[in-house]
């Protein structure tokens, strides 16, 4: 069966809410995320108030009438927001390069295929389709650095890593989207 891409910009989005709860637990239950049904609520949770911030936008994969996959983005606001890991993220690029990179940008937020998806191209083709159109090319987001997996992915769609955690292997990373025009900008890792 063929997949096929649909675009949300809304709350519209909330009518697939299991679905993506069940996507968001069977992507992320493995190490190093180590998420639960009780994480999976919270997202949901959460999912309920992002519909709503501007330039929200979710491409949702479906095989048939199953959810195999989304991603959920929006511009993210001025001044930088200071909840969820938005600290981590302007502790490493610093005040300036956190308004001028980040601010106004597309922001992705998550990202999620199922296991058996895993190969097909399908999280690739979802990220593009959230980023396209991006204000000025300029899209980004943050992964774990204990998601080796996950780095390499964003590394391999051409993506730039823009902050490089401590070396203990801790913490996250910011980067930038292909078209973002300050990706020749960012300090290469150690």
């Amino acid at each position: 069966m063929t997949t096929r891409i649909r675009v949300f910009h809304g709350e519209e989005l909330l009518a697939h809410s299991d679905a993506l709860c069940s996507v968001y637990v069977d992507a992320f239950r493995a190490p190093p995320w180590n998420e639960d049904e009780g994480k999976a609520t919270a997202f949901l949770g959460r999912l309920r108030e992002d519909v709503k911030r501007p330039g929200f936008t979710a491409a949702v994969a479906l095989s048939g009438p199953d959810v195999v996959g989304f991603t959920t983005a929006w511009t993210t606001l001025t001044p930088f927001p200071t909840d969820r890991c938005y600290p981590q993220a302007a502790a490493g690029l610093g005040p300036q390069r956190t308004t001028e990179w980040l601010c106004g940008a597309r922001e992705i937020d998550e990202l999620a295929v199922r296991p058996a998806a895993h190969g097909t191209g399908l999280a690739a083709e979802l990220l593009e389709t959230v980023t396209t159109g991006a204000p000025g090319g300029r899209s980004w987001l943050l992964t774990s650095v204990r998601s080796s997996r996950a780095m390499a992915f964003y590394r391999r769609e051409g993506w730039i890593q823009a902050t490089h955690p401590s070396p203990g292997g801790r913490g996250i990373a910011v980067f930038l989207g292909p078209r973002h025009p300050a990706r020749t900008l960012a300090a290469p890792p150690l």
